[in-house]
């Protein structure tokens, strides 16, 4: 586990500690993207680590649609998906795309999720269902910057009460409150991923060395806190004072180039 105070600049990440990293865990917005948008820098980074050798997974909030895409046409080894839903894997000599779901769903999951948004959009003003919704499958995401002026936080907390008094885990990200029913997350799906695709055992400590985090919003806390040499692009310190647990280390640079600069200390560090 990630026991220290964290946020450390990145230029100290340890050049031995960096060259045994096999792979990179890392959330999309905000993290890989910029203002809603794929660098080119960033698709580049993205490529030049599969090349490498380096493992690449993305970690995200976002729906299943999305997911179905970035695990076909993107150079990365498979996505977990709406904050630990399913994950996807392209495995391409088949020709065939694996989805693995965390867990069945509740027959009543989708009238619960459509009562409850309804309830949120009526009791929050300036809040929107997320654009993307009607590619979701397991989660509600209530956007509260992505499309809409952003709001305050009380706004955001509010809706965060809506989704547990219903039941939901609730988890804020850097432009959606995201819901769900179920006992999974980001990181103990990412952990059965490893598991069951790749055969890697995070229980191992020596293991986790081996792997990078990188996000940079609240939902990210469960994995800043459990992978040692976690990264928080620049931005994690618009939510320093909301994280339950911190990255390690943090880029010089916000979102995208952040992803970036994480990635160039990667490939230089002598592997």
């Amino acid at each position: 586990m990630n026991t220290g105070h964290g946020m450390r600049p990145l230029a100290e990440f340890p050049l031995p500690a960096r060259s045994r990293i096999v792979g990179v865990l890392a959330d999309i917005d905000d993290t890989i993207t910029t203002s809603g948008r794929l660098t080119a820098a960033a698709y580049a980074a993205l490529e030049r680590l599969h090349a490498a050798g380096i493992m690449v997974i993305p970690v995200t909030g976002r729906p299943a649609g999305w997911c179905d895409h970035i695990a076909r046409m993107w150079p990365v080894a498979a996505v977990v998906g709406e904050n630990g839903a399913f994950w996807m894997r392209y495995e391409a000599g088949a020709r065939r795309l694996k989805t693995v779901f965390a867990g069945p769903p509740a027959p009543d999951r989708q009238q619960r999720i459509d009562a409850l948004a309804a309830e949120i959009l009526a009791a929050v003003p300036g809040c929107a269902l997320a654009s993307d919704q009607f590619c979701r499958v397991a989660d509600l995401a209530i956007d509260f910057c992505e499309d809409v002026a952003p709001l305050p936080t009380t706004a955001v907390d509010a809706i965060v009460r809506h989704m547990e008094a219903a039941g939901m885990r609730a988890k804020i990200s850097s432009i959606h409150v995201n819901g769900w029913f179920g006992d999974y997350d980001k990181l103990s799906t990412t952990r059965r991923m490893l598991a069951d695709e790749f055969g890697i055992a995070l229980a191992n400590e020596a293991e986790r060395q081996r792997w990078v985090f990188v996000g940079d919003s609240p939902n990210d806390a469960p994995m800043f806190g459990f992978f040692p040499n976690s990264v928080g692009v620049a931005n994690v310190h618009d939510f320093a004072d909301r994280l339950e647990a911190k990255p390690t280390w943090v880029t010089r640079a916000r979102a995208g180039a952040g992803f970036v600069e994480l990635s160039e200390a990667l490939l230089t560090s002598g592997r």
